[in-house]
């Protein structure tokens, strides 16, 4: 038996790679050395000649020179089933790389990353803003396949890959075509994976891209593929989250300061993972660690400025201000615009036909004229800072990440577009940007500007022009591949969605479930836009149970219908088939809750803040649930991270003050207090927690003296101080709480009697009289003499205005507050009538 051929040395294996990745990464400043020879193996010619096609962005021939040496010796022959064909293809693939003997084949290595990496580009034509290609269907066709047995089997095939995409518990989320080809760039990756990872350490980043392509592509949040992506992106980091690793592991093949390119893409597409999972604080950590290592600073601050044409003062307008660490210039520059002419006329085209400040349909400027200071805003020159910073294109991808950061981070409301505004804007002022930056870019402002009435008609024209931009032909793939991992492009679906034309989704769902009638996620789009449970109903007949978004649609119908055990039933369902749901656990609780099931309306809230922490409403509902059930200090745990995220609520911050008065906080309580006063505008106070709290303090000076008694032998006199001065900081504490009520003009009777409490307690009997006095007048009206509840506490009143009379005169022996004692006795038996 003839000797194997020798293995090629590891550097052809990484300088494959580092090319490979190169094609989804900003283009050097300089240019990469040539690529070296290929080894002397019988495949490396063949794995030189398709990296230099995907090189130059000519998939087809990159697939046409692999693929047949990786197909199974039976593939010409009458095909059977596409799973017996793949996983024959994945057995050859497998004996391919490892080689006759056993041993890895160092050059097919090489070539098969190279051959999973040119599937995507297909693929993405259908997820992203690109045009559909005329490719054929089957990702392994060649000149040698029986062209006749295989021409029939497109649908059947994609829609076996389809059925294997949606194994992970989602299905597809919109129509794709070319799903083939994601099928066999995994099978492929998971083959190489199989061998030894020292050899070929990209795979994993790989690996991670992949399983948000699907992600992506699918309709809700899979567990499987979390775990998948948290396994990957933890080994991409270990290799490529140091500059130090990405030097030793590539070396001299690297251009000048491309090595942080590869740690700031690392960390920022680990950011965007755990930002599509929701999970913000580990996403806020890998955003950092991307500006960090690409040399950007991020801050807001305020300028002078205009935002309408017509606008004759300037305002204060919201900018961020990027500080770059880096060279502005040279190192990085995007080179969008690289490709044919034709392409560069067609981009430019495009971007024409996006409204601009001159739009006709829009008073409203797209990024707003800044002031250089003060005394400048009458000039005619308009300077605005934020466009001498030159942003590389790593730089614009980490501007966009943060943008999403903080619409996630922030309430949904008016104003969270506001604080997205600067962002956008920033990258709207750059001259060059790549195309998925530039196009994830307007989709942010579309949103934006979709809310708001001034205007949402030229937020309507660039959707409608985003959309027809899917049939253009530009830019050319290796472009468009540039940093296509590195933002979070919503797919062609998702764009159409966002369009919002329901009476086109109807028709075109009609059609679609003719053609194909047994497919769930048709039922439910139909269910959808017709709001008709009876097609959720046929969506879960047709999936034989397993479709959990129509679980989900029936069950928020049930919970529309009052009807809550039946929609409790629904969740539980629904949510053991996906537990990953967004806002799924939240409902979950929200109609056990109804449904009075109190147990699982915990455990519900509780799995919706493991999966989103900062959720707030959800760490309250936990904290009330547990007030009804009487345990007190768990609650008021929970209420401290309720009120980290809701910090603004006053609603949370009472039940907050409650809970912590039971637990005996009662400087707690009374800051819990002053913040729902603060928060409602002097509005809004608990009057009954108010008393209690007076009632415990007007007994603490007697609880005091008792102890300090008892204790003499043990306590010390340091000790008794400490415990008089919290217990006059306490006082001072709701005194400056009835002043803030008092002061604000919305005091009642309660409250002027526990104001002249509180009066009495400090000593001030004069002070305490005029409190009352006006508690008294506050009781009185036209209907005091027939409400003898409020008689009853007009009596109680009064004759503790009384005794306060006597009390003073007493003490200073003037006669004046007894006749006012005796005046108001007499006026009130007079009104009582004979």
């Amino acid at each position: 038996m003839a000797a194997s051929p020798a293995p090629p040395g590891p550097t052809f294996l990484r300088e494959v790679e580092l090319r490979l990745l190169r094609c989804t990464l900003p283009s050097p400043a300089t240019l990469p050395p040539p690529p070296s020879p290929p080894p002397r193996h019988p495949l490396a010619p063949v794995a030189a000649s398709a990296v230099a096609a995907v090189d130059a962005g000519d998939y087809a021939a990159a697939l046409a020179s692999a693929a047949p040496h990786l197909l199974p010796p039976t593939a010409p022959a009458a095909p059977g089933s596409a799973a017996r064909f793949y996983g024959d293809l994945a057995a050859a693939a497998e004996g391919v790389l490892r080689g006759d003997d056993g041993g890895l084949a160092r050059g097919s290595s090489a070539g098969a990353p190279s051959f999973c990496r040119r599937r995507w580009p297909r693929f993405s034509r259908s997820r992203s803003r690109t045009p559909p290609g005329k490719y054929s269907p089957f990702p392994f066709w060649t000149s040698s396949l029986d062209e006749g047995c295989y021409s029939n089997l497109e649908d059947e095939w994609d829609a076996w890959a389809s059925a294997q995409l949606a194994s992970i518990g989602s299905h597809v989320h919109g129509k794709f075509s070319l799903m083939q080809f994601i099928v066999f760039a995994e099978l492929m990756l998971t083959s190489i994976k199989s061998l030894d990872p020292t050899d070929c350490c990209s795979v994993s980043w790989w690996l991670c891209r992949l399983s948000m392509v699907r992600q992506n592509i699918v309709d809700e949040l899979s567990s499987t593929l979390f775990d998948q992506v948290q396994e990957y992106k933890n080994k991409t980091l270990a290799h490529f989250g140091e500059l130090e690793n990405v030097f030793s592991y590539w070396g001299p093949l690297l251009c000048d300061g491309e090595g942080s390119y590869f740690v700031s893409a690392a960390f920022l597409e680990a950011g965007i993972a755990e930002y599509k999972y929701g999970r913000i604080d580990q996403s806020r950590l890998h955003l950092d660690s991307a500006q960090e290592a690409c040399g950007l600073h991020l801050s807001l601050t305020g300028m002078l400025g205009f935002r309408t044409i017509h606008q004759v003062d300037a305002k204060s307008q919201m900018v961020l201000v990027a500080n770059t660490s880096g060279p502005a210039s040279g190192e990085g520059q995007v080179t969008e615009l690289t490709g044919t002419q034709d392409d560069a006329a067609a981009l430019k085209n495009a971007r024409s036909s996006v409204p601009g400040e001159s739009d006709e349909f829009c008073d409203i400027l797209r990024m707003p004229r800044l002031v250089e200071n003060d005394n400048d805003s009458g000039n005619d020159e308009k300077k605005d800072p934020s466009k001498k910073a030159v942003l590389t294109a790593m730089q614009q991808a980490a501007v966009l990440a943060e943008c999403l950061h903080v619409s996630r981070r922030s309430r949904h409301d008016e104003m969270s577009g506001w604080e997205m505004a600067p962002f956008i804007e920033s990258i709207d002022s750059q001259e060059d940007s790549y195309f998925v930056v530039r196009s994830l870019c307007d989709i942010l402002r579309i949103r934006w500007e979709s809310t708001r009435n001034r205007t949402k008609q030229r937020a309507l024209l660039m959707m409608e022009n985003m959309v027809e931009d899917v049939g253009n032909d530009f830019p050319v793939a290796a472009q468009r591949a540039k940093l296509v991992f590195g933002v979070q492009m919503p797919t062609i679906p998702a764009l159409r969605k966002l369009l919002g034309k329901v009476a086109d989704a109807t028709s075109l769902i009609n059609a679609r479930i003719s053609v194909t009638p047994n497919d769930p996620r048709l039922w439910c789009s139909l269910g959808d836009v017709t709001n008709n449970d009876d097609h959720y109903k046929k969506a879960l007949e047709v999936s034989n149970n397993k479709s959990a978004r129509a679980l989900r649609s029936l069950a928020r119908s049930a919970y529309n219908r009052n009807d809550f055990h039946a929609s409790k039933m629904l969740w539980e369902s629904a949510l053991a088939l996906n537990s990953l749901f967004p806002d799924g656990w939240f409902a979950y609780g929200t109609v056990a809750w109804k449904d009075k099931d109190l147990e699982k309306a915990v455990d519900a809230f509780t799995r919706s803040v493991q999966i989103d922490p900062e959720n707030g409403e959800a760490w309250n509902n936990i904290a009330c649930l547990h007030m009804i059930r009487g345990r007190s200090q768990a609650a008021v745990q929970a209420f401290k991270e309720a009120v980290k995220f809701k910090r603004n609520s006053w609603e949370v911050w009472d039940n907050y003050s409650k809970v912590l008065l039971d637990t005996g906080s009662i400087q707690q309580t009374l800051e819990a207090v002053k913040m729902v006063l603060n928060l409602s505008s002097n509005k809004r106070f608990n009057i009954d927690l108010l008393e209690k709290v007076m009632a415990m303090l007007e007994e603490q000076p007697t609880h005091l003296s008792d102890t300090q008694e008892a204790e003499s032998s043990r306590s010390t006199s340091d000790d008794a101080n400490q415990e008089t001065r919290k217990y006059n900081q306490l006082l001072d504490i709701i005194g400056d709480i009835l002043q803030q009520i008092v002061r604000s003009g919305g005091s009642n009777s309660e409250i002027w009697g526990l104001y002249a409490r509180w009066h009495k307690t400090k000593g001030n009997l004069i002070a305490c009289s005029e409190a009352m006095l006006k508690q008294v007048r506050s009781l009185q009206g036209s209907g005091l003499w027939h409400d003898q509840t409020k008689f009853t506490k007009y009596a109680q009143a009064s004759l503790q205005l009384c005794k306060i009379y006597m009390e003073i005169s007493s003490s200073t022996g003037s006669q004046r507050e007894l006749f006012s004692a005796e005046m108001h006795l007499k006026s009130s038996l007079k009104q009582t009538g004979p």
